[in-house]
């Protein structure tokens, strides 16, 4: 399938994705799924350890990875586990470098996988800073200030290096948005100001799939937040000030992305902002169990029901799917005994299972039966 997703490497940049879509051998997509689902549980693994000031898992480091395992934006990107199953597995490798090696070896890596990782999805590269600050156990403003200037220069050279790799073969330097994005890029300031209102989307958007639309929700994440960090202030304020940092480094690229674009950024691409939320909040419940408090019990107790609210909305949205899947096996198994190619009229995304699923194309079903029985179909 290489051809069919050639025209994001310009679009999109994603060479790594295209590049995967290269390979010989295609794998059953349930076994790509397990695999995907496999490398972010690394990923959480990792990034709980590496967040835990104890050489030895606890009870903190179990909640922590469950934590980000969950994530609703990871829930939600999960669904292209087909297409960057590559780039998450570079993620993961990384983090078990990170947990593995020293902290100068870790930075050392860092521009290396930040170039695979914002060629298979732009805001990856910020999970690779999250991994190298929450690696760091000697903290200082310099340190912080130094960190944060190799990120940069990191990501800035990977971009670069995007931009050469598409004018080379593409000749065109940059990554220009297709046309049924409806961009508006901004050329100067005011029109920047003009696209304000994409960047205010952008967070109601996330804020809104984080909370499952309900308000109840999302005042319930700010208060635990705000809570959370208040005791990291007090017990822990540079390891604080690390989190907050790569937390709003994030949100200023985000920010960035949407005023020069002129485009509403998905809530999937905001992955990294739950990593950093969900360190924040189990941290500082960890910090507040130093002393069996009855506020260290309620922060616990409250730690755990939202995880498991979570987990029953993760289950709940992957099971979406289920009438999509279930009536393209139907149909499959009717359209079997035609001879192929099959003429197919009307929307397929836009039927009940095609809206419930989210299917983003007609293609959807194209490619759906071809995997089922290999009838080529007409639309």
């Amino acid at each position: 399938y290489g051809d069919v997703f050639w025209h994001k490497t310009l679009h999109e940049g994603r060479w790594i994705n295209y590049v995967w879509h290269l390979r010989e051998i295609i794998t059953p997509s349930w076994l790509n799924f397990a695999v995907y689902q496999l490398c972010w549980a690394i990923f959480a693994a990792c990034v709980a350890m590496l967040a835990s000031p104890s050489q030895k898992p606890t009870v903190f480091t179990v909640l922590l990875a469950a934590m980000v395992l969950l994530a609703p934006p990871a829930t939600l990107i999960s669904t292209r586990f087909n297409t960057l199953q590559l780039g998450l597995a570079i993620i993961a490798l990384y983090a078990v470098i990170v947990c593995r090696c020293s902290e100068r070896t870790s930075r050392l890596l860092l521009p290396v996988f930040t170039v695979p990782a914002l060629m298979a999805y732009t805001t990856y590269p910020l999970l690779l800073l999250a991994l190298c600050l929450m690696r760091t156990r000697n903290r200082s403003l310099l340190d912080l200030f130094l960190l944060l200037a190799l990120f940069a220069v990191s990501f800035v050279g990977a971009l670069l290096m995007t931009y050469a790799l598409n004018w080379y073969v593409h000749g065109i330097f940059g990554v220009p948005l297709a046309e049924w994005r409806q961009s508006a890029p901004a050329q100067g300031l005011a029109e920047m100001w003009a696209n304000l209102p994409w960047v205010t989307e952008t967070f109601i958007l996330f804020f809104g799939k984080s909370s499952f639309a309900s308000n109840s929700v999302f005042f319930a994440n700010v208060t635990f937040l705000t809570l959370a960090t208040l005791v990291m202030l007090r017990r822990a304020p540079l390891e604080a000030l690390y989190l907050y940092a790569g937390l709003l480094t994030g949100v200023a690229l985000v920010i960035v992305q949407a005023l020069k674009l002129g485009i509403v950024v998905p809530a999937r691409a905001l992955i990294f902002f739950w990593v950093f939320y969900a360190v924040i909040i189990v941290r500082g419940v960890q910090l507040l169990n130093i002393k069996p408090t009855l506020a260290a019990r309620l922060g616990t107790a409250a730690l755990i029901v939202t995880i498991c609210c979570y987990g029953a909305q993760a289950h709940k949205r992957y099971t979406l799917y289920h009438e999509w899947q279930g009536q393209t096996r139907q149909t499959a198994a009717e359209l079997a005994a035609y001879a192929s190619p099959v003429y197919v009229f009307g929307r397929a995304m836009h039927s009940e299972a095609g809206l419930s699923a989210a299917i983003q194309s007609d293609h959807g079903l194209y490619f759906r039966m071809k995997q089922l029985i290999g009838h080529e179909l007409i639309m």
